[in-house]
């Protein structure tokens, strides 16, 4: 199984470097492929601009954004790793949404309306929060869901696994922070365990 890590986090010391670190340790002891793409390592330019646009409509786009669709392309499962900052991915993250998930590679119209093109993969989403689990459960955990994991990856076929949500992770105990780490390889172990 060909696993993509997309991690989008600008501190090679925090939490969710962690976390990206044994996801992709795990993942290979599994016996499976992993690539990782470090958006602030390298550099990723989140911005869709028209000249974007123009080169979409031409049928040439970016070397940088058709090189992100090949890994895309060639992978079963994307797992994103990224802190949530005011309730939504960081901006670089959300800009790599916007350059590499366009129409006519993630989706696009068809008789009965939009149509995902990403159909047959599956994604997990594991995001980090310095707010408390209750600062969430009234809502925002489900809207958080409804923009990321159905406003994006539904719309575009692919198969939400999880969303996995660390809360708090600046101010818990260490020992909850490496419980949330365990409990992540168990799940993708569970996951993921018996295919190759």
């Amino acid at each position: 199984m060909n696993h993509l890590i997309i991690y989008a986090n600008y501190n090679d010391g925090s939490f969710n470097h962690a976390v990206r670190d044994n996801l992709e340790s795990t993942y290979r002891s599994l016996g499976h492929k992993v690539t990782v793409r470090d958006l602030y390592a390298m550099q990723f330019n989140p911005v869709l601009t028209s000249d974007d646009f123009e080169k979409l409509r031409a049928g040439h786009l970016p070397d940088e954004i058709i090189e992100e669709q090949r890994y895309i392309a060639d992978a079963d499962v994307l797992t994103f790793v990224y802190p949530v900052w005011w309730t939504g991915m960081p901006a670089i993250l959300k800009g790599y949404i916007d350059r590499v998930f366009l129409y006519g590679f993630a989706y696009k119209r068809g008789p009965n309306g939009v149509e995902g093109m990403l159909q047959g993969k599956k994604v997990l989403l594991f995001s980090s929060t310095g707010n408390p689990k209750k600062d969430y459960e009234g809502g925002m955990y489900d809207a958080i869901n409804l923009t990321s994991n159905t406003g994006i990856f539904e719309y575009c076929g692919i198969t939400v696994l999880d969303h996995v949500y660390f809360p708090s992770v600046l101010s818990v105990p260490e020992e909850v922070r490496t419980q949330y780490i365990t409990d992540s390889i168990v799940l993708v172990k569970r996951l993921f365990g018996g295919t190759h």
